[in-house]
């Protein structure tokens, strides 16, 4: 039994034993099992409140199956062993539905729950292939891309769209989502090698580290400045491996992944520029899809602040996905909802096409929008889709 399930395991003994409730006969209940406190809220929130922007269309719409959707919620704290009772109670409230947080450590004691009570669940922005069959079980999805997505396609833009050659590789090895873009990477650079491209170095840091002086003068040891740096890594410790680059001189390109979105941490890298990052859509005003744009309109209507970055998208895409599911299945029964998802591909979301298989409830290719940051401020300045999808021996790695 893995750490998690004791949790889950634990959960259950610790919950008076009650007779579940079930839905009304003209409701359909989403449970949201995510964090309304601690630091997991600053990720669930935006993605729950992207969530509820859909929920309300579908129900002024008419609903679902005919149904009006009714949410409950309950708060993991951002602890794991709270996540696995948070789940329990929304199961016992009915829900058809079991959403979890945005990532797979603090999201998966409440998906097991669901997986042990034969609901579906959907982590609203994990992107780790954990966060689904391979972690949870077959009735688990994410509503986000694949990390190792991340990392191959900026590496293969950054090649054929802006002419880089030389890369060097900088992993912060703090999470397994860090590892997973710079795994997208390592997959990506034979085929551009074979193309002309060259790996001219790597190295290591962890997040915390107050400095990275060591790995600073190995870059700077290179006979010439790499065009890009391929920069794993996440906040907070993201923020300052950028500041210390830039203060060392070294002016390459820096690719990173989706977490490194936001315009909120740039004033402490002041006129940071030559940095770019994929997004699912564009918060800054700029998204050539205007359909993302009356998005952002209505999330600041309804929240009162923009989205704070791409990972409010998710949210919205999951009860989409999940919402068309049980429309053509003609139920909320789990096994047919997910034999629904399982046929989806290319399904067409306000954020891009979304495929999920019965071997990936992941998302192993997508569009991204490129954000390039130029004296402090991002912007979109392209758009790509990897020439292939990551297999699953690199996603799996």
């Amino acid at each position: 039994m893995t750490k998690t399930q004791h949790l889950v395991a634990a959960a259950l003994a610790s919950v008076a034993l009650t007779a579940p409730a079930f839905a009304a006969d003209d409701t359909i209940k989403i449970g949201f099992a995510t964090a309304e406190s601690g630091f997991m809220e600053a990720y669930d929130k935006p993605a729950t409140d992207a969530a509820l922007i859909r929920i309300d269309e579908i129900n002024k719409a008419g609903g679902l199956l005919g149904k009006q959707i009714e949410v409950v919620k309950a708060d993991t704290k951002s602890d794991r062993a709270e996540g696995a009772k948070a789940g329990l109670t929304v199961i016992d409230e009915g829900a058809d539905l079991v959403v979890v947080s945005c990532d797979y450590d603090f999201g998966s004691p409440a998906a097991l729950a669901a997986e042990d009570a034969g609901k579906v669940s959907f982590f609203l922005c994990a992107e780790s292939v954990k966060a689904g069959i391979q972690g949870v079980g077959p009735l688990s999805f994410s509503a986000s891309v694949l990390a190792p997505v991340q990392g191959a396609a900026m590496s293969e833009w950054a090649f054929k769209e802006k002419g880089a050659k030389d890369f060097y590789k900088l992993l912060d090895t703090w999470t397994v989502y860090n590892k997973g873009i710079c795994d997208g990477f390592d997959w990506m650079m034979p085929k551009l090698e074979a193309q002309g491209a060259k790996l001219v170095g790597e190295d290591t840091f962890k997040n915390e580290d107050a400095s990275i002086a060591a790995q600073i003068t190995r870059i700077k040891s290179l006979p010439k400045e790499p065009d890009a740096i391929m920069l794993c890594t996440m906040m907070p410790g993201g923020v300052s491996a950028v500041k210390q680059i830039r203060a060392a001189g070294i002016n390459s390109m820096i690719l990173t992944g989706s977490g490194m979105d936001g315009s909120y941490w740039l004033p402490a890298v002041p006129d940071l520029s030559n940095f770019f990052i994929p997004v699912q859509g564009s918060i800054y005003g700029d998204d050539p899809n205007p359909d993302v744009k009356k998005f952002n309109a209505a999330f600041k209507e309804k929240t009162g602040a923009d989205p704070s970055s791409q990972y409010a998208y998710p949210g919205y895409v999951m009860v989409d996905v999940w919402a068309k599911a049980v429309e053509r299945a003609g139920s909320t029964d789990a096994e047919a909802v997910v034999a629904e998802l399982e046929k989806m591909k290319d399904e067409p979301t306000l954020f891009g096409p979304r495929t999920f298989t019965s071997e990936l409830h992941h998302q192993n290719n997508a569009t991204y929008l490129v954000v390039d940051v130029e004296k402090g401020k991002p912007g979109v300045v392209g758009k790509w889709t990897l020439s292939e999808p990551v297999p699953m021996d690199a996603i799996m790695k």
